[in-house]
């Protein structure tokens, strides 16, 4: 029986090379020579019979698979997940080291062994480490199985009745079948494609540490992220308790989803009560900030925008946007410059999305505006307004969508006047008399309304 050989794939170009090299001889790129395993070619024989009958079916004739989903015992996460944990499919957790993907795993092994069987298997601590952690959280992991080992080879035999697994991590696992050491490319993609074929098979579903480079992207081959069915990422500085748990992919849910954790002495607990995390308690008071309701996935929740405008010391002016797209911040100031008379070509510009939110959604254009104006003129915005609503090149309001989930949640946190789209007004007619809402056509509107004096 053949046995199977490997050569060398660039993942740029798909030269092809027994042996590995620095640079591909055919497009020139460097370290994109990747390790590939190839089998032995099949006999005609066998690849004739094995398709001999038709597999395709009509997509009316299909059974629709309902999903049944378990929950994690952590609110935010089943949140983010889509409403909790899918049976066989593999959840991709990346993040920095030491910010808590161990951490939020055990906790989460721990709830699930009280009702099902769960492997830890461990590939960077002992399994001491693992129950000290685990004792540090006062965690009741009685019913919970470990295993330290490094070789993925055997796993299928430790998962006998297992119904989840978490590997921890599959940088530091590796097969047999490769001669590369483990973390290499070559590895982490087949040792995910042996997770895939063993979580499908026999119904497993599989939580995978995976660690990130230095630009802040999971470490590996792009394949990593095309097998999973969910992959997401633990964010946050180590120096600050709390966590944001933000989905890339979810092939059961919505990836717009956004999940707030604090890490704390007993380990990570949700956050459900956002205003500690996204509004500052000194808002109001200077100039430069302003509230805006943003939509994360199903949710919405308020976010505060602040802006920093300093006279600029060189020819060209600084824009430094953290939370929001670039080319939207250079986008709005130009409107500003332009439409509303703010000249800001002089000035360096610094915004900030409180909480380290990221607002990709057009609403938070009119907060920006907000925001700036306030920074340039030196007035603050009133801590009880808020402001939405996407601004047009040609200064005009345009309408959003969920408007009046929106003011719903500015009307739920004590909020007393709600600058909206114009076009809006209709759909949130039956808060006006809870909070003060202003229609707002054009951003110079909004200017005038906001800075009278």
């Amino acid at each position: 029986m053949a046995k199977n050989t490997t050569e060398f794939v660039c993942s740029e170009c798909g030269a092809s090379s027994p042996r590995w090299l620095g640079k591909c001889p055919s497009c020139g790129k460097f370290n994109t020579m990747v390790e590939e395993i190839i089998a032995p070619a099949q006999t005609k024989n066998t690849a004739k019979t094995a398709y001999t009958q038709s597999r395709a079916k009509k997509l009316c004739e299909i059974s629709y698979e309902k999903y049944n989903r378990t929950p994690s015992g952590i609110s935010e996460f089943d949140n983010v997940l889509g409403g909790g944990i899918v049976a066989g499919s593999l959840v991709l957790l990346g993040g920095d080291p030491g910010i808590g993907k161990s951490t939020l795993l055990t906790q989460i092994a721990a709830h699930l062994s009280k009702t099902k069987r769960v492997l830890y298997f461990s590939a960077e601590e002992s399994c001491s480490q693992v129950k000290m952690r685990a004792e540090r959280l006062n965690l009741d992991t009685s019913d919970m199985y470990v295993v330290n080992e490094t070789c993925i080879d055997g796993l299928e035999a430790e998962l006998d009745g297992v119904e989840f697994c978490i590997i921890d991590s599959i940088q530091a696992v590796y097969t047999d079948d490769l001669s590369s050491s483990s973390g290499s490319v070559g590895q982490v993609r087949e040792c995910a494609s042996k997770l895939m074929r063993i979580a499908k098979s026999r119904n497993v579903t599989f939580f995978i540490v995976g660690h990130v480079t230095k630009e802040g992207a999971l470490a590996g081959p792009k394949v990593l992220e095309h097998i999973m069915d969910t992959v997401l990422y633990f964010e946050g500085e180590n120096q600050e308790n709390f966590r944001i748990l933000r989905a890339v992919k979810n092939r059961f849910g919505n990836v717009a989803e956004v999940g707030v954790f604090e890490m704390t002495g007993d380990g990570i607990i949700a956050v459900t009560d956002y205003s500690g995390v996204f509004l500052s308690e000194s808002r109001g008071e200077e100039a430069g900030s302003c509230v805006t309701p943003a939509l994360t996935g199903a949710r919405c929740m308020n976010v505060e925008v602040q802006t920093l405008v300093s006279k600029t010391s060189f020819g060209l002016p600084r824009r430094m946007p953290l939370g929001i797209d670039y080319n939207k911040l250079v986008l709005l100031i130009a409107v500003l410059e332009k439409r509303c008379g703010l000249a800001l070509g002089g000035y360096d510009v610094y915004l900030n999305a409180m909480g380290g939110i990221k607002l990709s959604e057009p609403s938070c254009d009119l907060a920006v505006c907000a925001a700036l104006a306030s920074a340039y003129f030196g007035k603050p915005v009133d801590k009880y307004t808020a402001v939405f609503g996407e601004v047009g090149l040609t200064g005009e309001v345009r309408a959003v969508s969920c408007c009046e989930k929106r003011v719903a949640e500015c009307v739920k946190m004590g909020f007393k006047k709600v600058l909206v789209p114009a076009k809006n007004m209709k759909s949130v007619a039956k808060y006006a008399d809870k909070v003060k809402i202003v229609p707002v056509l054009y951003a110079n509107t909004m200017i005038k309304n906001l800075f009278k004096d």
